[in-house]
C-alpha cells in the first residue's frame, strides 16, 4: 500500500532534494578564490612584519614594507593586492600595533600616515601594469614597481608636510620635507624594485599556473 502521511521514502531523502553537484569550473574557481584569500592574508602579515624591520631616518623610517607590498601587486593583482593593504591599514587603525609607531585611530595625525594611504594604491598600479602579460618580464615589473612607489610618495610627502606644519607646528619647508620624506629613500627603493623584478619574474608563472585551469574552462564554455 502507498503511504499518504507525507513521510519520505525508506531511504530518508525526499526525491529531488539532493544538493546539486558543483561543476568542475566552480570547484576550480572556489579553489583559486581560497588560494588568493590565503595569499592576501599572508601579504597582510608580511607588511606588518616589514614594519618592524626598519632603519630610523627621521619622521619615516626605512622598512621592508614596500618590498612586500610591491610583490603583493605583482603576484595578487590590483584587487587582491589592494585588499591586503586595506586589511593592514584597517588592523592598525583598529588598535592592533602593526604600524612602525604602534596603532590606533590617532595614527592619522602621524606624519607617516600618508604613506599608509599610499600603500593601498601601490599594488593597484603595479598589478594593473603587470597583469597585462601572462609572464611579465623583469623590466616591466621593475618599472611598474618604481611607478607604484613614486605614487606612494606623491601621497605621503604632502601629507607629512601638512601634519608637521599644522599639527606638530614644525617650521619646515616643503623642499626639506621632500628631502627627508622622499630623497633619502630613493637608493633603497631602487634596490627593492630590482628585487621585486627578480622575484616577480620567477614567482608569477607559479602563482598564475594554478588559475589557468579555470580560465581554460571558461573559454571552452564561451566557445560552445
Amino acid at each position: 500500500m502507498k503511504r499518504d502521511d507525507g513521510a519520505p521514502p525508506s531511504g530518508g531523502k525526499m526525491p529531488g532534494c539532493s544538493p546539486p553537484e558543483m561543476s568542475r569550473e566552480e570547484r576550480t574557481m572556489n579553489r583559486n578564490h581560497t588560494q588568493y584569500l590565503i595569499l592576501t592574508a599572508l601579504f597582510t602579515a608580511l607588511t606588518a612584519v616589514g614594519a618592524f624591520i626598519r632603519i630610523p631616518v627621521g619622521p619615516t623610517p626605512i622598512t621592508l614594507q614596500l618590498l612586500f607590498i610591491a610583490l603583493a601587486g605583482v603576484l595578487l593583482g590590483p584587487r587582491w593586492g589592494a585588499l591586503s593593504q586595506l586589511l593592514y591599514v584597517g588592523m592598525g587603525l583598529a588598535g592592533v600595533p602593526v604600524f612602525t609607531g604602534g596603532g590606533g585611530f590617532s595614527y592619522v595625525f602621524s606624519p607617516s600616515f600618508g604613506y599608509l594611504i599610499g600603500f593601498i594604491f601601490v599594488p593597484v598600479i603595479i598589478g594593473f601594469i603587470t597583469q597585462r602579460e601572462t609572464r611579465p618580464g623583469f623590466l616591466r615589473i621593475f618599472l611598474a614597481t618604481m611607478l607604484g612607489i613614486f605614487v606612494c610618495y606623491c601621497i605621503g610627502v604632502p601629507y607629512m608636510y601638512i601634519i608637521m606644519r599644522n599639527v606638530m607646528n614644525v617650521d619646515i619647508s616643503f623642499a626639506r620635507t621632500v628631502m627627508i620624506g622622499f630623497a633619502v629613500f630613493i637608493p633603497g627603493d631602487i634596490a627593492k624594485s630590482l628585487i621585486t623584478g627578480y622575484l616577480g619574474k620567477r614567482l608569477v608563472p607559479a602563482v598564475r599556473r594554478s588559475t589557468a585551469g579555470a580560465g581554460k574552462e571558461q573559454r571552452k564554455q564561451r566557445a560552445a
